[in-house]
């Protein structure tokens, strides 16, 4: 605004400032009056990025060690399945609590939510006493993260105008996936020498501790006159600084509501990104359980596997955020990206029940889905921002908070629906391990068993013997081994000697555990096909959504745009509202 100094000349005000504020009133106030330069920018931007891949691998970590999880709390895998369900629920609400992130700010919520996940990590789960403390508290900090999970991308769109918007989206997506990286990347290099699962949660809780004390620090947030406008690019800087000083919040910007956002073009995208990101949660919570259940893979073996799909995603996640933004369009890399990740997850459907797949055969077809889903989210996460901003700038928490209660209610029915297609996994998970360890220890006792008829068993198990029947066990080892019966005696005694509890529980679960593990191929194949549905129907919800489809329109659109933003600047030069 400009104004009269004391020799009657007119002076024009630089940006507003803030008033000085003490060290530790910035630990709370952290508006920034003004548009920051391109540095400072960066470094929130970085600070929200390295946020969400500590929370991601926080959130994750428990996928890493789900084996060990559930053989120490003696825990099902429909339990288990039911620990995400509940931390997702409660997570959903947290998220829509994060809506309120419009009038309050956003910066407060990101950080001294760090600090109470990074205490829970570290200190609440690894102590939990037995598994409902365990899903109590994986609850809790659910709950926490979903509030976080929405003000980081609602940060990102603040100090990213739309032009940029694709590229920055990508980088706060290497949160999901670097933090799906890192669980990987470390519990396979740890897990040999530190096989407790309780040191990979204390890692990943020390880890939010030391990003708490970075973002107490160093993050900041826009004022709301600035983060309440829209912006296509720095070169709008000037003038959204010009309105901003105009503004009162409370009287000039429209309040942002629920009942605004809530068009199909909003909720139903919402609705479809969590359906195409269906295989990305199985994956992340469950493929140790796969591989372990159905290939024999050890928890190391399967995160090394895994490195493949998070390392490609993250490289495509930059690099089509990057693309789309210099292309200015975003709906023609969400269709290719949903197509090639279908493909990718079809192939894995096929091979679900092919227990000879190799190791590099599933790298690939990793590659192939991680690739295709990296290319449509990054853009689909820039075109709901913009598609939000249609309707109000000034409410983009509030549609991040939509986003993030329907992906969190999404997930948890469909992990209530895969609990009830996986009663097999179940089995394996519940006794499968016991019954092989069993198997291994006694081959040669079981092979000599199973040469025996099983009257003849019933005979030598009683207490004493029945003499006939050990006689008749004889002539049936010797003849059913080819042996002497000399031979034949030795190893009957060698039967004779595994312990009772043992070869009951073998004949109990056995028969059990043989039908779960041919079964078990088939139903995951079902559920990966489910996945390969959904992927296919997320593709008619990207027509709904805010933005061209040519490059050409896109690019005279911008043409457009910065018009305007010529003519409204320099209209406020001619009233002295600018410099």
């Amino acid at each position: 605004m400009s104004q009269t100094s004391t020799d009657g000349s007119r002076e024009t005000a630089g940006p507003p400032t803030l008033p000085r504020r003490s060290p530790l009133r910035g630990l709370w106030d952290r508006e920034l009056a003004h548009y920051p330069d391109t540095g400072p920018r960066s470094l929130c931007l970085a600070i929200v990025v390295v946020t969400a891949i500590v929370l991601y691998y926080q959130l994750y970590i428990q996928g890493a060690v789900a084996t060990s999880v559930l053989r120490h709390y003696n825990m099902s895998l429909t339990f288990f399945i039911y620990v995400s369900v509940a931390g997702g629920a409660v997570g959903a609400f947290g998220s829509l609590f994060a809506g309120l992130a419009d009038r309050y700010g956003r910066a407060n919520l990101v950080t001294y939510g760090l600090l109470t996940t990074g205490l829970l990590v570290f200190f609440g789960i690894p102590n939990a006493g037995d598994k409902w403390a365990y899903m109590v508290l994986l609850s809790l900090i659910s709950a926490v993260e979903g509030i976080i999970l929405v003000a980081t991308p609602a940060l990102v769109r603040d100090f990213s105008p739309q032009l940029g918007r694709a590229s920055a989206m990508g980088f706060w997506t290497l949160g999901p996936v670097i933090g799906s990286l890192v669980v990987t990347e470390v519990s396979s290099h740890t897990l040999a020498s530190h096989p407790a699962w309780q040191t990979q949660f204390r890692y990943a809780g020390a880890a939010g501790l030391v990003v708490f004390v970075i973002a107490l620090v160093g993050l900041r947030e826009l004022s709301p006159a600035l983060r309440g406008q829209l912006m296509v690019s720095m070169r709008d800087r000037t003038l959204v600084e010009a309105k901003a000083r105009g503004l009162d919040p409370e009287k000039d910007l429209a309040r942002p509501s629920l009942r605004q956002l809530l068009h199909v073009n909003v909720v139903g995208s919402a609705f479809a990104i969590s359906i195409f990101l269906l295989l990305y949660f199985t994956l992340v919570g469950f493929l140790v359980v796969y591989f372990a259940t159905n290939f024999g893979y050890s928890e190391g073996r399967a995160n090394s596997l895994a490195n493949w799909y998070w390392i490609a995603n993250a490289v495509a996640l930059v690099t089509v955020g990057i693309i789309s933004d210099r292309l200015k369009v975003r709906k023609p890399f969400m269709v290719l990206g949903a197509l090639i990740s279908a493909a990718g997850t079809a192939a894995f459907a096929v091979k679900a029940s092919d227990t000879g797949t190799g190791y590099h055969t599933f790298a690939v077809i990793f590659l192939i889905t991680s690739v295709g889903g990296g290319m449509a989210y990054a853009p689909w996460m820039a075109s709901f921002t913009e598609t939000v901003e249609d309707y109000n700038p000034a409410a983009i928490a509030t549609g991040l908070a939509i986003w993030g209660w329907v992906i969190r209610i999404v997930i948890a029915v469909a992990l209530v629906a895969l609990a009830t297609i996986m009663p097999a996994t179940n089995t394996l998970v519940a006794k499968g391990t016991q019954v092989q360890t069993l198997a291994a220890r006694y081959a040669p006792e079981i092979a000599t068993l199973a040469t025996v008829d099983p009257v003849t068993k019933t005979g030598i198990a009683r207490t004493p013997p029945d003499n006939a029947a050990v006689a008749k066990a004889l002539t049936e080892i010797a003849a059913g081994q080819h042996v002497t019966p000399p031979v034949a005696l030795t190893r009957l005694v060698a039967v004779s000697k595994v312990p009772k509890a043992d070869l009951i529980y073998l004949q109990n679960n056995a028969p059990s555990v043989q039908k779960a593990a041919k079964d078990a191929p088939r139903q995951w194949r079902i559920w990966w096909w489910i996945c390969f549905a959904c992927q296919l129907l997320f593709i008619p919800f990207t027509f709904l959504m805010t933005g061209r489809w040519s490059p050409k329109k896109a690019r005279l659109d911008n043409e457009e745009h910065e018009r305007l933003v010529t003519e409204e600047l320099a209209q406020l030069r001619a009233a002295g509202q600018t410099a």
